[in-house]
């Protein structure tokens, strides 16, 4: 039976996984506001549980806010995310159930997600917008930009500096731009299908 949903053809795929690398060093080219709207509008359309879309994202790029940023930042994350030209704090929101009439208009979600523990909302939280966060990365991919996914920060010096109302928490960094190929470090192996993997 024929697949009745095409499927991306080996240049597309190519693009946003087998030739898709990490970046650290960074062609010096602005990243244009339009195209950070595109790869939202493209994220967004992602799944997430009940559609709650906890992820927001600020997009620094002013010096200004580099250097607000850079004081979170571990030694070794400095220079490539000060030379990026753009860094998305890729955030979520604690609050997010406040849009759940918006988002799910079938049913009132909203008292589900205040129901549970705290602890647990914001488990929802953390994890849906992490995967929403590989979604903006593909969303990147995909509109010709490269990505480097950085951990090393310290979240509650970013917190203080971009979210001092505590609403919104970060997640991760995510430097977007136009990547030096000349600079990519060699390629780390991954793992084979048969070492990850089960079919039962």
């Amino acid at each position: 039976m024929a697949n009745p949903r095409p499927s991306l053809d080996d240049a597309s795929l190519n693009i946003l996984f087998n030739e898709a690398r990490s970046h650290n060093a960074w062609l010096d080219r602005p990243v244009e506001d339009a195209v950070l709207e595109r790869l939202y509008e493209l994220a967004r359309m992602g799944p997430t549980a009940a559609n709650a879309q906890p992820l927001r994202l600020v997009f620094v790029k002013s010096q200004a806010a580099k250097e607000k940023l850079k004081p979170a930042l571990s030694a070794g994350n400095v220079d490539k995310t000060m030379n990026a030209p753009v860094t998305a704090i890729v955030a979520y929101d604690t609050e997010f159930y406040e849009q759940m009439p918006k988002l799910f208009p079938a049913r009132d979600m909203k008292p589900m997600f205040l129901g549970m523990p705290p602890e647990a909302r914001e488990k929802s939280a953390y994890m849906n917008s992490s995967l929403q966060g590989a979604y903006v990365i593909l969303a990147a991919r995909g509109l010709g930009l490269d990505c480097g996914p950085m951990a090393g920060f310290d979240n509650a010096k970013v917190n203080a500096a971009f979210f001092p109302d505590g609403k919104w928490k970060s997640n991760f960094l995510l430097n977007l731009g136009y990547g030096d190929p000349a600079r990519l470090f060699p390629r780390n192996p991954r793992l084979d299908f048969a070492d990850a993997c089960r079919i039962e």
